[in-house]
């Protein structure tokens, strides 16, 4: 056993011992299924702790011939699979975490120092079948691989550090993926490669250097999504299991959306708050919110309105396709909301193309952010939202419509009142601090239509629900009859108590007073309003 060849099972053993410790092992049936086959390149990428290392090792303890694991994986998924006694530790496995190289490295470069650390293994495991000790790493398994007809599982953790740490080091970048294409690209010795990162595979020229990697990133997850993160099944058996409230941990928690798997919930946090007993930014607390708001600042054309768009509880169209995959070259503002994506920092919808901030503690994040930099009129208008909710809980309706007049007033000068969509993500915004009781639903189909927007309460909270419609250039009473002919509040399925319905319209005629609401109150019993 060795530290990059065949190690030992240690990590893997102390993961499954752990306090708590989802079972994820059906991962291996999805690198099974790869084995020796074209598709047996994988990369991996998805944001900082999200559990990349932990199945990193997993699979290092499954594949390696140095180990004896079967008691680790007795009971768990992984045994389901029609293939895993066939491939359980028989597979020479080559583990690489490329920071651990990039932090030592010393006077070499990177791929220099890699190759004379796992070299050293090779040589002490396979010495009788390579005469020579000055050849390259890719070389050697050739050589082992024709003598021996042995092949390798190559696990690499951290792949992208390169272009994270040294995103202006080109030469390096460059160097170091062509030495990865070197070392697996139609190598007849792999007979998997597996990949992690939080960016897909670099591009630079006209084709990336690793375009036999198949990838699997926050923008499509395909074959890998329940594994991504915790799915909300998972999530829910620990609720119960630590006593705490399902409904806020998926307000905290959830929102990375795959296209077969709908509530995907951040790892590291779940755990976090299993353990303290109490919901916070656990995820974002690892990291310091200025690299948000470095790109939060870029000045593309219509970025800031897209943020504050999407804190207002709406989603903007991305072109992901343009993304450079690195951290430096932006050429729009959808490389940035693509790099955003693949950070954590925002979800992302396949099917309509759509990103949003997933939930809660991103939310702070971004709040966190804004409040460093020159986002003040926003930060005017959610520190106003508090005042602006009370005021509707009371019914208060002139208090309202002047709360928005001012909301839009200090926002005006970035949220464009051009059509009742806008007005929607404006008015998500001005009521940004219900998010603390409500979870804010956009376009809530209802049978009849949709509702503009709802804030349900979450279970704990003691609120009533609200539903909300909006009219431009109408009337606040045409929004009230419009939530009352198409029943709006049947859409509130297992909810019952008091529903608040405002209708809101903006007048832009009116340069005073261009808002005007209506308030009425109703009891939901699942049968009927009254």
């Amino acid at each position: 056993m060795g530290i990059y060849l065949n190690p030992r099972n240690d990590n893997f053993r102390k993961a499954i011992r752990s306090e708590i410790y989802v079972d994820k092992s059906g991962l291996i049936s999805c690198t099974n299924k790869y084995l020796n086959t074209e598709q047996r390149y994988i990369c991996v990428s998805r944001p900082r702790r999200f559990g990349k290392s932990m199945a990193l090792n997993m699979l290092a303890a499954y594949y390696s011939r140095g180990c004896d694991s079967a008691e680790l994986f007795a009971g768990l998924r992984a045994e389901n699979d029609s293939a895993f006694k066939k491939n359980l530790n028989r597979y020479d496995v080559v583990i690489l975490n490329m920071q651990q190289f990039l932090i030592g490295k010393k006077d070499q470069s990177v791929t220099e120092y890699l190759e004379q650390e796992v070299l050293e293994e090779i040589l002490e495991e396979y010495g009788d079948y390579i005469k020579k000790t000055d050849i390259r790493l890719a070389d050697a398994l050739r050589k082992i691989y024709a003598k021996t007809g042995k092949e390798f599982v190559f696990l690499i953790d951290e792949w992208d550090c390169v272009m994270r740490e040294r995103q202006y080091a080109e030469d390096l970048q460059k160097q170091y993926l062509d030495f990865l294409r070197d070392l697996l690209k139609d190598q007849p010795y792999v007979a998997l490669a597996y990949m992690t990162g939080i960016l897909p595979v670099k591009k630079y020229g006209q084709h990336s250097a690793l375009n036999m990697f198949w990838e699997y990133s926050m923008t499509g997850q395909m074959d890998f999504e329940e594994y991504t993160g915790f799915t909300e099944s998972e999530t829910e058996a620990l609720c119960a299991r630590y006593h705490m409230d399902f409904a806020q941990a998926g307000n905290w928690y959830d929102g990375y959306r795959f296209r077969h798997f709908q509530h995907v919930y951040n790892p590291r946090s779940v755990v976090a708050a299993m353990k303290c007993g109490y919901f916070g930014s656990f995820w974002t607390s690892t990291e310091t919110y200025e690299a948000l708001k470095i790109y939060m600042e870029m000045d593309f054309d219509g970025l800031r309105r897209d943020v504050i768009g999407m804190l207002g509880g709406g989603s903007v169209r991305v072109n992901t396709r343009s993304f450079q995959n690195d951290m430096r070259t932006f050429r729009t503002k959808d490389d940035v909301l693509t790099l955003l994506i693949h950070l954590g920092y925002l979800g992302y919808d396949a099917e309509t193309e759509e990103a949003f901030i997933p939930n809660k503690e991103i939310m702070g994040e971004f709040e966190n952010a804004m409040s460093v930099g020159g986002w003040s009129e926003v930060m005017r208008v959610l520190k106003a939202s508090e005042k602006l909710l009370e005021d509707t809980l009371r019914g208060d309706e002139k208090s309202v419509a002047e709360g928005l007049d001012r909301a839009h007033t200090e926002a005006a000068s970035i949220l464009a009142y051009n059509d009742e969509n806008a007005l929607s993500c404006a008015i998500g915004l001005a009521y940004y601090s219900a998010r603390k009781d409500y979870r804010l639903i956009r376009e809530l189909p209802t049978g009849r239509g949709y509702a503009d927007v709802v804030f349900l309460p979450l279970p704990c909270s003691n609120r009533p629900a609200l539903v909300v419609e909006l009219k431009y250039d109408r009337s606040a009473a045409a929004a009230i009859r419009q939530i009352k002919d198409r029943r709006y509040t049947q859409a509130l399925e297992g909810y019952s108590g008091e529903v608040l319905l405002v209708g809101i319209n903006y007048d832009k005629s009116s340069k005073e007073k261009p808002h005007s609401c209506v308030i009425e109150k109703v009891v939901w019993n699942h049968n009927h309003p009254s």
